[in-house]
């Protein structure tokens, strides 16, 4: 064992030794870019189920052949928006399935979920 140890000692100041030398920069005056990235963040509309089953959409209630109207708009548009849905944790899944299923109908297909993270079990 103390003579692999040896080694890999002998190997390390070796390495530590040659890796400065192998780093050969040219000295080069980059341009700078005077423009900046412009990010297009897609759209987010936010469906809220209260615990009584009402739909909300974008804070506005609305019913259920209304929300199937404005997710077929959505589908329509050329950047798809982002769908977010959140649900009151003493709701049925059964209302948040409804939700998806209709979305997936719809073709809205970026679907997320918001949750509280500051609560426990």
């Amino acid at each position: 064992m103390i003579p692999l140890i040896d080694v890999m000692l002998v190997l390390l100041i070796i390495f530590m030794v040659t890796a400065p030398l192998l780093t050969h920069a040219v000295k080069i005056n980059l341009p700078q870019a005077s423009n900046q990235t412009t990010e297009i963040k897609p759209q987010t509309i936010t469906i809220s189920l209260d615990a009584q089953g009402q739909v909300y959409w974008n804070d506005k209630k609305v019913s259920q052949s209304e929300w199937q109207a404005l997710m077929q708009q959505a589908a329509q548009q050329a950047e798809q928006p982002e769908l977010q849905i959140r649900a009151d944790k003493e709701l049925a899944y059964k209302n948040v399935v409804q939700i998806m299923s209709d979305a997936a109908k719809a073709g809205l297909s970026r679907i997320g979920f918001i949750i509280d993270p500051t609560t426990t079990h």
